[in-house]
């Protein structure tokens, strides 16, 4: 309903064209990097991959899309989070369309939008120093959908036989891993397993491999 009414507003301004919508944060993710987008409206609540980390996948593989996120919520964790990932803007739901147009039209040219309530949680977070990076990985910083994935590519599973026993796709397998490298700090996925071990996510002593090669990403 929510994209609907987006897109209903956006007949209205010829300037923009709608070339894609999905419902899911891998979805998202595989969409942009077909069409390649000048923005992308983000939701924060989406099944499969948030959209913070749908939008740290869109920093890293499709740069030249611009991020505006959409959210009800406006806390200061969110907004923090938004802007770490690499948004450029963060509207609310309930902003009017007259607010939602000029925050897309902002970012779309290339600038910065946070509405005067956002702002304030992005100066308090900057203040806190909310943009550093966490220094340790925790549980916390995995869906539990992640933490399956983690776990079976731990045992030496394929991306293959990983979307099998979790009824996934095999892109979506893919891009649990790469979110769950850059969460992690790690560029490959030995390095995912080690760092994920030390934080206890995952067995110290469960074998990375099974006697074959590493599994691609």
């Amino acid at each position: 309903m929510l994209r609907d009414a987006i897109k209903e507003i956006l007949l209205r301004y010829p300037e923009f064209q709608v070339v894609g919508e999905a419902g899911s944060g891998p979805d998202a993710v595989l969409l942009c990097r077909q069409s390649d987008p000048d923005l992308v409206v983000m939701d924060i609540s989406l099944p499969g991959m948030n959209g913070i980390d749908a939008t740290g996948e869109l920093a890293r593989h499709c740069p030249r899309a611009r991020v505006l996120i959409l959210s009800m919520h406006d806390d200061e964790d969110s907004v923090m989070a938004a802007v770490r990932a690499g948004a450029r803007g963060f509207a609310l739901k309930k902003a009017c369309a007259t607010e939602l147009v000029d925050a897309m039209r902002t970012v779309a040219r290339g600038g910065t939008y946070f509405g005067p309530q956002v702002s304030g949680r992005l100066l308090s977070g900057v203040r806190g120093g909310k943009l550093d990076a966490p220094a340790r990985p925790s549980r916390d910083s995995l869906s539990p959908r992640e933490l399956q994935v983690l776990r079976l590519t731990a045992e030496g599973k394929s991306n293959k036989e990983v979307a099998t026993l979790l009824h996934l796709e095999v892109h979506t397998v893919r891009s649990y891993r790469k979110t769950m490298m850059a969460k992690l700090g790690a560029s490959n996925v030995a390095e995912l397993i080690q760092v994920a071990a030390g934080a206890g996510l995952i067995e110290p002593g469960t074998p990375p491999n099974s006697g074959r090669t590493q599994p691609s990403v």
